[in-house]
């Protein structure tokens, strides 16, 4: 019988899961809008476009969890990692293309692949006749997104306002403490003080940063109930400090005292690698984070793992719903791919759509899934999607979502290095086993 699989969307995911699939002998309908129809993100009739030519970020796999992942995905025979490196322009450590050839070479590989048949037009239910990649990206058709819905008995996101996480060995504990508000919890809280004159700074560098640009889409109604940290600095010199920043209740046990304002950190994670600034959603440009957040004494050299973002986004609950082979828990044939799993950042999706398709080409033949695990980057992404909790946030490649290292090292090249290693050495060991 003929392996066939329907990929809906040609995007970075479904482009990846369309060749990879297409090139180990299964036909593929790849389903899009283009190049007749767009969405309001859309600039051209191409597949895969990209929105600016460094989208794929540091090509550094011993020092970049993104240039990691990269690897990871070249090394089991990523096609969109390929057209990057065919079209990279010099761009120091970053994995920079041309946008236009970029696009251009992926949408040629994709119709001149005889596996690949693209039909073009809104899917407004999945088809049933055989497996099927959903990978429809953040602005997937209201029709599909009803379907979805109903599919998976759970809303789609509409939004993702998420503040910034630090790793917590970056957090100078010298100027922060251990403690909940009037000591009521188990303490798990990181407070972070400040006095008057770093709290009057800290605004202004607020007040005078640079925000990131919305889409014409993204109009102010999406922001409603969930306020920019900026947005509240701009309502007058005090709001942070009655909000998100308010000091009452939190006194450092070291000298008995309370800060002028305070923020409060709290786990990301349940090992506690990872830290999330309270309340602190914004619209700023990632270097203008760093720059003002910064100001925070506690996080002087802080390392970001995630920067803020707030943007308009349609993706899945994705714990309960998804495995980590990205199937669909209730129907083991429908697989998800891209930003709709809660994925951050085109690698990422691409990488989504990547592990999509070789567990959909493993349950075409009969076998079982690859589980990649959480000491890959793939394997990470896919437990952060998979694993349960209620509070669930898209999340980009980095290092505090792998699994610990299980010794300390200080040296963060050393460790970096170390991570590397562990995971290229995990992948070639799945590749031989699993004929990937």
């Amino acid at each position: 019988m003929q392996r066939r699989v329907d990929v809906v969307g040609a995007g970075l995911a479904g482009a990846e899961a369309a060749l990879y699939l297409a090139r180990r002998g299964v036909k593929v309908r790849l389903f899009d809008m283009k190049p007749e129809g767009r969405t309001p993100a859309h600039h051209s009739g191409k597949f895969a476009e990209l929105v600016c030519s460094n989208s794929l970020k540091s090509d550094d796999v011993f020092g970049n969890a993104c240039g990691l992942l990269k690897e990871e995905m070249r090394r089991l025979g990523s096609a969109v990692i390929a057209a990057a490196d065919a079209t990279r322009v010099p761009a120091g450590g970053a994995l920079a293309v041309d946008r236009e050839k970029f696009s251009s070479l992926l949408t040629e590989r994709i119709l001149s692949e005889n596996g690949i048949e693209t039909v073009c037009g809104e899917v407004k239910s999945l088809p049933e006749e055989n497996a099927v990649i959903v990978a429809t990206g953040p602005l997937t058709s209201p029709a599909l997104e009803k379907s979805l819905e109903s599919l998976t008995g759970r809303p789609l996101y509409f939004f993702d306002a998420a503040a910034p996480i630090v790793s917590a060995d970056s957090i100078d504990m010298e100027h922060a403490f251990f403690g909940d508000r009037y000591g009521r919890g188990n303490g798990d809280h990181i407070n972070c003080p400040m006095d008057k004159a770093t709290y009057e700074a800290f605004v202004a560098g607020l007040l005078s940063a640079e925000k990131a640009e919305r889409k014409a889409f993204e109009n102010a109604a999406v922001f409603e109930g969930c306020m920019p940290v900026e947005a509240m600095a701009a309502r007058g010199p005090d709001t942070l400090r009655f909000g998100p920043l308010k000091p009452v209740g939190l006194y450092d046990p070291r000298t008995n005292k309370r800060g002028y304002a305070c923020l409060q950190l709290r786990k990301e994670d349940a090992e506690g690698t990872m830290y999330n600034l309270v309340g602190f959603q914004t619209n700023l440009k990632w270097g203008e984070q760093k720059r003002v957040f910064s100001i925070i004494p506690a996080l002087k050299n802080a390392e970001f793992l995630r920067y803020g973002v707030m943007h308009r986004n349609t993706y899945l609950h994705s714990p309960g719903v998804l495995g980590a082979d990205f199937a669909l828990k209730s129907d083991k044939k429908i697989f998800f791919a891209g930003q709709l799993t809660g994925v951050e950042g085109y690698v990422e999706s691409a990488a989504a759509g990547l592990v999509a398709a070789i567990n959909a080409l493993r349950l075409l033949d009969g076998e079982e899934s690859v589980i990649f695990p959480q000491s890959t980057v793939l394997g990470a992404l896919a437990h952060h999607v998979s694993a349960e909790t209620e509070d669930f946030q898209p999340m980009n490649a980095n290092y505090g979502i792998l699994q610990p290292l299980g010794e300390q090292i200080k040296d963060k090249a050393e460790k970096r290095r170390r991570y590397a290693e562990r995971s290229l050495k995990i992948i070639e060991e799945l590749k031989e086993k699993y004929r990937l």
